[in-house]
């Protein structure tokens, strides 16, 4: 018998262009290789379910995405080369239609409102059993959305809040790095009253007194991330 083997990196799997009646065909996204085995092993013991491809950063996951298009891709949130928000965003763009659940061991408010405002239709850790996460593929292949109840209550309380805009986070990464005003206008080539205008904006968006508890709450919710210091 001849066993068939596959490397660390991306693959797709032998009979993946053939499409068996009632079997959902999915693409594992994720850069650690024994996860995308244990996952392999899982899916590939559940009846009606097939791994069909494999992808280990961002940029092979879109392109087999486009090229084996699957009913769902399994994808972690942090890739390497291009991130798990920035694969839902292309992919979405290309196939509206996309079934996407994530599947990290990151769970921050900010990467999950990006990525369920991307078009990511599931949001699920690493650690959930068997039985739910068959659960959780079935209802994002039928185009449901499935998050836990503790994360849809995040969401939808975050959802009651005014964003931060792309400036504003800006700002907020180099006042977590300690930086002051009149420097951070020199980074951005702007005013020091300019940013002062920016520094106040997110702290009457985010509800907090001063630039400390600014970046406490953020840091505590994945608005900043701890790479970004």
């Amino acid at each position: 018998m001849t066993t068939q083997k596959y490397g660390a990196n991306s693959s797709t799997l032998p009979g993946n262009n053939a499409r068996t009646p009632g079997t959902v065909r999915i693409l594992v996204a994720d850069d650690h290789l024994v996860y995308r085995i244990g996952i392999r092993s899982l899916i590939g013991s559940e009846p009606g379910f097939e791994v069909v491809g494999e992808a280990s950063d961002g940029d092979e996951a879109v392109e087999l995405y486009r090229k084996l298009r699957p009913d769902v891709l399994l994808l972690d949130l942090r890739m390497p080369k291009k991130g798990g928000i920035e694969v839902v965003r292309s992919v979405r763009q290309e196939f509206s239609d996309a079934r996407i659940l994530i599947v990290t061991s990151y769970q921050t408010e900010e990467e999950i409102f990006q990525v369920l405002q991307a078009g990511a239709l599931g949001y699920t850790l690493k650690d959930l059993g068997r039985e739910m996460l068959v659960d959780a593929i079935q209802t994002v292949c039928a185009g449901k959305r499935w998050v836990s109840s503790a994360i849809e209550r995040q969401f939808a309380d975050r959802g009651l809040r005014t964003p931060l805009t792309a400036r504003e986070i800006e700002v907020l990464k180099l006042l977590a790095r300690g930086l002051t005003n009149r420097e951070i206008a020199h980074v951005f080539h702007i005013s020091a009253s300019t940013v002062k205008n920016h520094v106040n904006s997110l702290l009457a968006k985010l509800e907090v007194a001063d630039r400390t508890e600014a970046v406490s709450f953020c840091l505590s919710r994945g608005i900043v991330l701890p790479e970004d210091l």
